[in-house]
């Protein structure tokens, strides 16, 4: 593979909340999904699960509790953990990180299905946590981190990277890289 095609991918990666009303292949999913389970998590305890929606009342009704997700897009990705999966606290504590990253897979497999996709969070506001997680009927036991729409854009965004170096320091906080 090519170094140059996945900084291409990693720099496509834009938020897209503008979709056409063309469906997301079963396919499609399965290949985003199998992104998302190549992520790497702590201890390799792969928390994540994931409730996969394109019904248009269940998409609405999760839009209705997103203050920040009201996006009309066909397909709907909710990446969740498992808590009952840890053995001990301490790696119980990195559920976000892990569901983090699974998550950042499937936004770049997007790009290379050629979807767009737009990250919408829900943890850490418990009210929206309580929301989503009654309304998919989740166990006690499982957390929702967010929510990923997923369709086919409607709108086109540029490629770019933010770097900054400002913000890269050397050997110590505070030294200019």
């Amino acid at each position: 593979m090519e170094k140059e095609a996945i900084l291409d991918a990693i720099y496509a990666r834009r938020s897209i909340r503008k979709f056409t009303d063309e469906a997301v292949s079963d396919e499609q999913i399965e290949t985003l999904l199998k992104a998302a389970m190549a992520a790497p998590s702590a201890t390799n305890a792969q928390p994540w699960r994931f409730v996969v929606t394109r019904d248009p009342e269940r998409l609405a009704a999760i839009r209705k509790e997103m203050p920040a997700g009201k996006i009309n897009a066909p397909l709907a990705i909710l990446v969740c953990a498992d808590l009952s999966i840890f053995k001990r606290l301490v790696t119980e504590r990195f559920w976000t990180q892990d569901c983090s990253a699974a998550t950042q897979n499937i936004l770049l497999a997007a790009v290379g299905l050629g979807l767009g996709a737009v990250w919408c969070g829900v943890h850490p506001v418990p009210l929206i946590e309580k929301r989503i997680e009654k309304l998919l009927g989740l166990p006690m036991n499982v957390k929702v981190l967010n929510v990923i729409f997923i369709g086919h854009p409607a709108e086109e965004k540029e490629a770019r990277t933010q770097y900054d170096v400002s913000k890269v320091y050397k050997d110590r906080y505070g030294e200019p890289w």
